[in-house]
């Protein structure tokens, strides 16, 4: 998850320095974002069936390769194509660790408190990976360069192998095998469609705010490259923090928090939009950073205890549509900006949090009535 949390932050935190040795606009790096999130997505989708069926370990093996030939590509790209190409690398590699580590850890845990807290946990790590990168260019990129600082990357990314191969882990829940129909009967469960859209704005948000901060605090906010990936940093440590709390908190529901991290969501985005002053901007980007960061955990919990014999299915399904928001979204954020300036597109992350809300209460409906069916079948 830690190679995870470097894919996540990398295009955000290269962004600028990018476009200026490469010279593309907004609407071209909305491209870049389509592209990753589509290797992701299609990465994503293929995995589940195959994690029941087989296990974990295979791709927790694979996947770090293809995050470190992604972030090598990056350090020596000199075209626009070729940063493409890095990306769908990286793509792929990403959409494996995320996809594979949230399904590990949920079939470790019965118990829903416990399964949510540990995927908070597991969230602290993509933290740590999603910091690692702005704070290392915000510190570091005068003294190493971005091409050290990526192999650095490349160096960490690739522990997950190392770790991987002498590990025993736990055997697959489909061993037989997953029929394509039983893939088709998950999706359409309304539950799945409901926590599935609700991720689709999610993840949306997640990367638009990762990859578009330090464009909107460079250009309309007129801040460095180095303060600007500083605050990136704090946004990721926020995120990291905020999982770290929830980790603990176990008497909370889930739905309580996906609530009320939406509405906080609405008011720091608000907050960042309307204010002129780096330092307030710095508040709004921590705030934003501790509300965001329990939405996707808390769904993944939810969905985990609600379907925990085709949690590899189910979590492809929600992940994969969830890269689909993660895809489409910072796509329109970018040909938005680039007609009507960086600010004004920004403002879809309200309407997405707004949408991630009305999700959660028709979520909590279908819950409710699965609830009431059990008790009127047990008795």
């Amino acid at each position: 998850m830690f190679g995870f949390g470097v894919v996540m932050a990398l295009l955000g935190a290269v962004l600028p320095l990018l476009a200026r040795r490469l010279e593309f606009d907004l609407s071209r790096a909305g491209d870049l974002f389509l592209v990753m999130n589509a290797a992701m997505l299609i990465t994503t989708l293929a995995l589940g069936p195959f994690v029941d069926r087989f296990g974990h370990k295979a791709p927790l093996i694979i996947a770090p390769l293809f995050v470190a030939g992604g972030l090598s590509l990056i350090s020596r790209v000199i075209a626009f194509n070729g940063l493409a190409v890095a990306l769908i690398l990286l793509g792929i590699g990403g959409g494996a660790l995320n996809q594979v580590t949230n399904t590990l850890v949920a079939d470790l845990y019965e118990d829903p408190y416990r399964k949510r807290a540990a995927l908070n946990v597991l969230g602290i790590f993509f933290g740590i990976g999603a910091l690692f990168v702005p704070f290392t260019i915000g510190s570091l990129l005068s003294y190493l360069g971005l091409g050290k600082i990526l192999y650095l990357a490349i160096a960490l990314s690739l522990i997950p192998t190392l770790f991987s191969i002498p590990l025993a882990f736990p055997a697959p829940r489909q061993s037989e095998g997953i029929p394509f129909a039983e893939v088709g009967r998950l999706a359409r469960q309304p539950l799945v469609l409901t926590l599935s859209s609700l991720l689709f704005f999610e993840s949306g948000n997640e990367f638009i705010v990762g990859g578009y901060i330090t464009t909107y605090l460079t250009r309309d906010l007129q801040a460095t490259i180095s303060v600007a990936s500083y605050l990136l940093a704090a946004y990721w440590g926020a995120l990291m923090l905020s999982r770290m709390i929830l980790g603990r908190a176990m008497g909370i529901s889930a739905g309580s928090v996906i609530l009320a991290s939406a509405l906080a969501v609405v008011a720091s985005m608000t907050l960042l939009l309307t204010v002129r002053s780096i330092p307030v901007a710095a508040l709004s980007v921590i705030l934003l950073g501790l509300s965001i960061a329990t939405i996707f955990p808390a769904v993944l919990g939810i969905a985990g205890s609600s379907y925990p014999g085709h949690s590899g299915t189910v979590f492809g399904i929600l992940i994969g549509i969830a890269l689909a928001g993660g895809m489409i979204l910072p796509w329109l954020v970018g040909k938005f900006a680039g007609s009507w300036g960086i600010r004004t597109a920004l403002f879809l992350v309200l309407l997405n949090a707004m949408a991630v809300f009305g999700f959660q209460l028709l979520a909590e409906t279908i819950l409710r009535r699965r609830k009431n069916n059990v008790l009127e079948h047990s008795t």
